[in-house]
């Protein structure tokens, strides 16, 4: 087996474990579970230090699994796939070592995230568009029950609106997955669902139009793009800490990453034509989640409308279809996932003391939890996208590239920076300056150890990623010119100048 299958099989490997032990053993269920999610964060770091900065996928693997359908066990990972994975395995333990809170059926919460582990990274990983579905549905299983069994007040709500949404969007993909088998059956006289021999089928206009919405549509609710967005505050705001930590740093993610691999790789000409339409949903996406943000009492609803709103720069570096937006898209898949991980965290780490989320309740807390309100201002600068951290980059590169070839729209986009300043300075204010006046607020502790532990790993990374970002720039720009080589090879687009990135930012030797 390969290096990517083993990343896949251990944490089902660990979950196994995990119900293999007594549940009067309760004390060893979330230490093993860190233990073992340890595993596949040392395989990614080697997969980190293996890969080569080179177009292509590497670490293949493809194994015939039902012949007569031509369906594979097929993986492969490329610098558009292996930051996703490497930013996956980092997330899980750090979830799991913040859900010490959680008490009832542990066991069971552990094994439901090492599962949703393996799902995870198995959709980043699969080359086999039934496969990619199998695991792109998979983790709906322990997300429903993260969110329904170890949530807040409304969790069966929440839980049963992300199920029902992200399902919804997935029978559109399923039609179009077999659509496409179908199609490549009819021209090569074979069925095959291999991502590769996909993107060779040829397809009327109206075809390809048809199945880039069916796409767009599973992946548009799972990113969620305006105005399919509705499940995330749900979600986000029930949901225990580690489900927040991994729905916003890795499962928001599968959406921005499909429409790069799929809807790129497999309609280039529609692509190219929905450009507009997506840059505008994105646009409107980016500006609605931060003015909704600007507004809400809630601490966490309010980092749950932050996302909306960075991940329609994401969206929109994508459909730019230039190096600069291609390449900011991906890295701010990262950045994102760090910055927002590391805000979820920080706000159940204030729940665990107040049993609130409520902005008023709070004030002055930076009196007395210097160390928090300091790991919180430095990850709200990081989300701002301060320079010389890591969400700088990101976003400099996608308003970058997008205005090479949407410059209306990256002028709005640009607002979103200014909006997102406000929001979160407005609310640090709100809950850190000043002097506590509540009672309640006077006797808190600051970080423990423990605590401190989860949240500098994150800290290291968004100074790593905003002083160094060629550290992963000089791995994702190979995958992502390869595709956009593919859509120049498949239409008549041409990547304007200066939207080659070598024009504007040389990722190479960093100028």
């Amino acid at each position: 087996m390969s290096l990517l299958t083993w990343l896949i099989l251990v944490p089902i490997a660990g979950a196994l474990v995990i119900m293999a032990i007594p549940r009067e053993r309760e004390e060893l269920h979330l230490p093993l579970g860190i233990a073992l999610s340890a595993l596949p964060l040392a395989l990614a770091g080697y997969l980190f230090y293996a890969f080569e900065p080179v177009p292509g996928f590497q670490f293949t693997e493809s194994v015939p699994w039902y012949e007569p359908w031509g369906i594979s066990w097929s993986l492969g990972v490329d610098g558009i796939s292996m930051p996703m994975v490497l930013l996956t395995t980092i997330l899980v333990p750090i979830a799991l070592g913040a859900s010490t809170g959680i008490k009832n059926r542990r066991k069971e919460f552990v094994a439901n995230t090492l599962l949703l582990e393996a799902g995870m990274i198995g959709v980043f990983l699969a080359l086999d568009l039934f496969l990619f579905f199998v695991f792109f549905e998979a983790i709906l299983v322990p997300m429903y029950f993260i969110i329904g069994i170890w949530g807040s007040d409304r969790r069966r709500y929440a839980a049963t609106k992300f199920f029902l949404y992200t399902a919804f969007g997935s029978a559109f993909m399923l039609a179009g997955i077999i659509a496409l088998a179908l199609a490549h059956s009819a021209q090569a006289g074979s069925v095959s669902f291999a991502l590769a021999d996909l993107m060779t089928v040829e397809l009327s206009q109206g075809t390809e139009r048809w199945l880039f919405a069916a796409f767009a549509l599973a992946f548009a609710i799972k990113v969620p793009l305006f105005p399919l967005h509705t499940w995330l505050p749900d979600a986000h705001t029930e949901a225990p800490t580690a489900g927040s930590v991994l729905l916003a740093g890795v499962l928001l993610k599968l959406g921005t990453y499909g429409l790069l691999r799929y809807n790129l790789g497999l309609f280039p000409e529609a692509s190219v034509d929905a450009a507009w339409i997506m840059g505008v949903l994105a646009v409107i996406g980016i500006v609605y989640g931060a003015v909704v943000a600007i507004v809400q009492p809630d601490l966490k609803k309010l980092v749950a409308y932050s996302s909306v709103s960075h991940l329609g720069f994401i969206v929109l570096g994508t459909f730019a279809l230039t190096s600069g937006g291609l390449q900011g898209a991906v890295i701010q898949n990262v950045n994102h996932g760090i910055t927002t991980g590391a805000l979820f965290l920080l706000v159940g780490m204030i729940y665990e003391r107040r049993h609130t989320k409520q902005i008023s309740e709070f004030g002055g807390l930076q009196k007395v939890m210097p160390i928090y309100a300091g790991f919180f201002l430095f990850m709200v600068f990081a989300s701002i996208g301060l320079p010389g951290l890591n969400g700088f980059v990101g976003e400099f590169l996608v308003l970058v590239g997008s205005y090479a070839t949407l410059p209306p729209l990256a002028i709005i986009a640009a607002s979103g920076v200014v909006l997102a300043a406000i929001y979160l300075l407005w609310a640090y204010e709100r809950v850190f300056t000043g002097i506590p006046e509540k009672e309640e607020n006077k006797a808190l502790s600051d970080l423990s150890p423990r605590e401190i532990g989860l949240l500098a790993p994150l800290a290291i990374l968004v100074l790593v990623l905003g002083l160094y970002p060629n550290i992963l720039l000089d791995k994702i720009a190979p995958s992502t010119e390869q595709v956009l080589d593919h859509v120049e090879a498949s239409t008549g687009y041409e990547v304007p100048e200066p939207g080659r990135l070598g024009d504007v930012f040389v990722a190479g030797d960093g100028r």
